[in-house]
């Protein structure tokens, strides 16, 4: 008997097995790596290059610009008296307007989200007011209201509560607007059942209620401190510049460029930007241990 041979192509012969997919980014549905679309590429390299000229490029040339006299010339331009003093004032102002914000915010968020009065659309939209006034008309409307001929008794101009008053109006909306969207989302039946147990209200406020809305509270807390921190227009009238006492640091600033120190204004400002961005990178990595932590636990 005569083997026969089989013909080429036989069903018999195993098709080779699918190649797996490279170790890296993780496989599709058809077992091989996502690559990346021109789109992709586009959209990265279009983000990149406007983040480079509207950002990074401005950040390094006033860096470079403040070392132009070495570090000793940067030092001794940070730590002279007056800007210390300015300095100084900038950030306790700034801080005690955040703190009182961070209060006064919440409370405010809390009543447009769990209260209904008449006029609450027209409190609501004012709320954005800050955002879309220009803050010197901002130090305008304050010094006709607080300053030397007010209408109503106060006198602020040029005293330290002034900046405060100015601060706080274009600072606001940070903390109402970042408390706000949390307590619309936020779950009312878990309150109720703490209340149908016996919670006090102040007692569900406490352990229920405020650490939902403490990331809320820090997130938005920081952001009007960073923006206080960097204010000019609003207190530029009201404040009186006076240094040593009501002079901010972006007063400050203006002040060295009038004088033709250029070189000590980017020194000032290249200090206010480092308050500023560790401000702002100490939220983003407390924002992220939040979260993960808060995914841990669920």
């Amino acid at each position: 008997m005569t083997a026969t041979t089989l013909p080429r192509g036989d069903s018999s012969t195993e098709p080779a097995p699918p190649s797996e997919p490279s170790a890296g980014a993780p496989p599709t549905r058809e077992g091989r790596r996502p690559t990346a679309t021109p789109s992709r590429s586009l959209g990265l390299g279009v983000v990149g290059l406007w983040l480079s000229v509207i950002v990074l490029l401005p950040l390094a040339a006033l860096t470079v610009r403040s070392f132009e006299e070495g570090f000793g010339g940067f030092w001794e331009a940070v730590t002279a008296p007056v800007a210390l003093a300015a300095l100084e004032v900038t950030l306790l102002v700034s801080a005690a307007v955040a703190l009182v914000n961070a209060v006064m915010g919440t409370l405010i968020a809390w009543v447009l989200v769990r209260d209904e009065f008449p006029g609450k659309r027209v409190v609501n939209a004012l709320i954005d007011l800050p955002f879309a006034l220009p803050t010197i008309v901002a130090s305008i409307v304050l010094l006709s209201l607080y300053g030397p001929n007010s209408p109503v008794g106060v006198h602020l101009n040029a005293t330290r509560w002034a900046l405060f008053v100015a601060l706080a109006f274009v600072t606001l909306p940070f903390v109402v607007r970042s408390v706000q969207p949390v307590l619309i989302e936020l779950d009312r039946e878990v309150e109720e059942a703490a209340a149908s147990l016996g919670a006090s209200n102040r007692t569900t406020f406490r352990r229920i209620v405020l650490p939902t809305l403490a990331p809320a509270i820090i997130g938005g807390t920081g952001l009007a401190f960073a923006r206080a921190v960097g204010e000019y227009g609003s207190v530029v009238l009201i404040g009186g510049n006076i240094p040593r006492e009501t002079q901010v640091v972006s007063q400050y600033i203006q002040q060295q460029i009038e004088i033709d120190r250029p070189v000590n204004a980017a020194a000032v400002s290249v200090a206010l930007l480092a308050v500023s961005f560790l401000t702002l990178f100490a939220l983003r990595i407390w924002s992220g241990w939040s979260q993960r932590k808060e995914a841990n636990s669920s």
